[in-house]
């Protein structure tokens, strides 16, 4: 091969080189948008809740909150998206738990509270270390277990089921995997083959064999609706798809509350009679 190819194939190496070093290094700053502190709790929307600190295995310190309910439909595990803090989440979550839901929620690391920077691989621990303390230290109940993701959580909960399986799974306003998200920015598509993240959430629904529930709003301004109706095309049966219309990706309440809960209660009502 003359010189100048092999200089030109060696400057081509480093370019790509140093290309994925800088996409790997601004990589958690364009996932993540935590914000610090806790201003408001489930308390303050009437929802009583204890706030508990959990341990990842490589040490982090998560905040988590439980909102128990005495005469719960479900255990809802919940894993919430990219942006806020539990703070931020709470009136959600003290919505589940007037709808007669028993809820579990953590701050990812970095987020609120919690200790640690975020990254992909160190939000799956975060969730590792979520399954075990609603495994060993919550009391047992005999209302199905359900994890339940939101936006960047789908994947999240996605993980969960396939470590250790749940009754059900509900994945709101999810996605195939982060590159599906990035498609129609060519510029952030390509970057996106230079990125480790995955976020895939499909790969792991694969390995689960549990009811799931997709829920997408027709509006959804963030994550487009065709990425929800691809998600659920690619998970096994059983399943369900729910199109909430008029609902766009951040929506503090239900555009159509209507449908949406009447399909979760009816979700979950699949889940108690199915059970042995």
């Amino acid at each position: 091969m003359p010189a100048g190819w092999i200089a030109l194939a060696a400057i081509a190496v480093a370019g790509l080189a140093a290309l994925t070093l800088l996409v790997r290094l601004l990589e958690p700053a364009l996932a993540f948008f935590p914000t610090g502190g806790e201003h408001e709790t489930p308390g303050d929307d009437g929802a009583p809740f204890r706030a508990e600190t959990i341990v990842t295995s490589d040490g982090e310190r998560l905040r988590v909150w439980h909102l128990p309910h005495d005469a719960a439909m479900a255990r809802v595990v919940y894993f919430h998206g990219n942006g806020g803090n539990l703070s931020m989440w709470s009136p959600i979550l003290a919505d589940l738990w007037r709808h007669g839901f028993d809820v579990v929620a953590i701050d990812y690391r970095g987020y609120g509270v919690s200790s640690g920077r975020p990254t992909e691989a160190g939000l799956y621990r975060d969730v590792d270390a979520t399954i075990a303390f609603v495994r060993d230290r919550l009391p047992h109940i005999t209302a199905p277990l359900v994890y339940w993701g939101r936006s960047l959580g789908t994947p999240m909960a996605a993980y969960a089921a396939s470590r250790e399986a749940p009754a059900g799974v509900v994945l709101e306003a999810g996605f195939p995997n982060v590159r599906s998200v990035l498609e129609i920015n060519p510029v952030l598509w390509t970057l996106s083959w230079f990125s480790s993240y995955r976020f895939a959430t499909a790969d792991w629904m694969a390995t689960v064999r549990c009811h799931a529930l997709v829920l997408h709003g027709d509006r959804d301004s963030v994550i487009p609706y065709r990425l929800g109706q691809r998600l659920f095309a690619s998970i096994g049966e059983p399943k369900t798809f729910v199109t909430i219309r008029g609902g766009d990706h951040n929506d503090a309440s239900p555009a159509d509350p209507d449908i949406y809960w009447t399909s979760i209660r009816q979700f979950v009502e699949s889940l108690r009679t199915s059970r042995p």
